[in-house]
């Protein structure tokens, strides 16, 4: 039996680069958000052993190193399925963009695993599982507008921002994550973290918070007070939070959207938070047109953009398609491969991911 998902992107509404951990990895503080675009993922069980991967793209891995062979292996243990399992790839995403298409694929092979051997994981034991592999993939199994915290695999849903009109800029360069944490490191500084991964924890979300904590409880415990390892990481922590109070508790800003729907109005109020991504900082630099594109973006009439993750992906959220349509002639015509997509609620990704309601 073969079993075909979608595996979608992700952006990131906002990345704080923190100190780095005893693990090696850095604290962050970024609020996820799945887009529309996606690879497809077809997985297949059959006779004989092993894991077998099949992708057309030359820069996709097809051996133990991909992402989709490192959580399977550890998926087909849990499940307890026998035969061969073969994983084809089907790539639409950019490689090392920083949409997050590696982490995605995974998950979506992971789930397809479980409808093609009918058997299914806990909830709990995906999320471990996934955790494992890498920071970026717990996101995908929940969807829609998600807080991360940690390395960026502990996760949280939030109160979702409704579908937005967003254009994905792709240029032709490809970023090395790790080496953009080097070069953060060597520019700003590799401070030690002083705090436990505990301790971080509950200054974000509180003590003894759950995935589905109320943000307007978290804001009113004090728990924001609680002394970070570093005065930007706190405040940043401040300003998220506050929005995510906002938003739940229905109240807004105060400043007009401009007749604009909830969409909007839940966007402004987030964008008024001063957020940015960190990466940005260091990427530019070193490839000044992603921040040409960028600023034709912002040109354009977007009403927030940046780049998602480390890059080479930068996107920028539209209160129209007619606007962002606009945009993307803008960047064709200099050369810059761009399309018109939607973010994509809780609900809505997993209608569109396997078919069902979250």
């Amino acid at each position: 039996m073969t079993v075909s998902v979608p595996s979608f992107a992700k952006i990131n509404l906002g990345l704080r680069i923190g100190p780095s951990r005893p693990d090696g990895f850095h604290e962050l503080r970024t609020v996820y958000q799945t887009i529309a675009l996606h690879d497809f993922i077809r997985v297949s069980v059959g006779r004989g052993t092993g894991i077998e991967i099949r992708c057309d793209d030359p820069r996709v891995p097809c051996d133990s190193s991909n992402t989709c062979y490192k959580i399977l292996e550890r998926a087909v243990e849990a499940l307890k399925v026998r035969g061969r399992v073969v994983i084809e790839i089907e790539k639409r995403l950019p490689v090392q963009g920083g949409l997050g298409g590696a982490s995605g694929n995974a998950v979506s092979a992971m789930l397809a695993l479980e409808r093609a051997a009918k058997k299914q994981l806990g909830a709990a034991e995906r999320l471990r599982i996934a955790a494992e592999v890498g920071s970026d993939l717990p996101l995908f199994l929940i969807g829609g507008t998600v807080l991360g915290v940690g390395r960026g695999e502990e996760v949280y849903p939030v109160p979702d921002l409704p579908s937005t009109t967003c254009v994905i800029a792709m240029p032709e360069i490809a970023v090395s994550t790790p080496k953009a944490f080097r070069d953060w490191d060597q520019q700003c500084g590799a401070e030690p973290a002083r705090e436990s991964p505990a301790e971080l924890r509950s200054a974000w979300t509180g003590e003894g918070a759950r995935p589905h904590a109320n943000s307007t409880d978290l804001a009113a415990t004090g728990a924001l007070t609680h002394s970070g390892p570093s005065d930007r990481m706190l405040k940043s922590s401040r300003e998220i939070s506050a929005w995510l109070a906002a938003a739940e508790g229905g109240r807004r800003s105060g400043v007009s959207a401009r007749g604009g729907g909830r969409a909007e109005s839940l966007l402004l109020d987030l964008v008024r938070t001063g957020i940015e991504n960190d990466f940005e900082k260091v990427v530019f630099p070193q490839h000044p047109e992603l921040r040409e594109v960028k600023s034709v973006l912002e040109r354009s009439g977007a009403q927030y953009a940046s780049l998602s993750g480390s890059g080479s992906a930068v996107y920028g959220l539209f209160a129209s398609r007619h606007k962002a349509a606009a945009a993307v002639k803008k960047l064709v015509r200099q050369g810059t491969r761009a399309v018109v997509t939607s973010t994509l609620t809780r609900r809505q990704y997993w209608k569109k991911l396997l078919g069902i309601s979250s």
